[in-house]
């Protein structure tokens, strides 16, 4: 659940605020309106870790699929399990 406190509250209710932000992302409105986030660094460095473990995800993938793309522009695929399992016979015996 997202926790919400108006920017008046960071004066008034300042530990509270600062509890919350142990735990999670704590959102200050100004004026009803989203204006700033609040969090502890542990959150925020684990955040920025789990930002970067996805980019890195994302960065693979997409290399995986320019590597299939390029494998059937040039033709390197076959058709059907049975030219599926003749392939993967033919390469295990190269590499042993």
């Amino acid at each position: 659940m997202t926790t919400i406190y108006s920017s008046a509250a960071l004066k008034t209710r300042q530990r509270e605020v600062k509890d919350a932000a142990l735990h999670d992302v704590v959102h200050i409105t100004e004026n009803g309106n989203g204006a700033f986030v609040l969090m502890s660094e542990e959150i925020f460095e684990r955040r920025l870790q789990e930002a970067a473990e996805g980019a890195a995800y994302e960065e693979r993938l997409r290399a995986c699929l320019r590597n299939g793309r390029a494998d059937i522009e040039e033709g390197r695929y076959v058709e059907g399990m049975e030219a599926f399992s003749d392939a993967l016979d033919k390469r295990l015996a190269r590499h042993g």
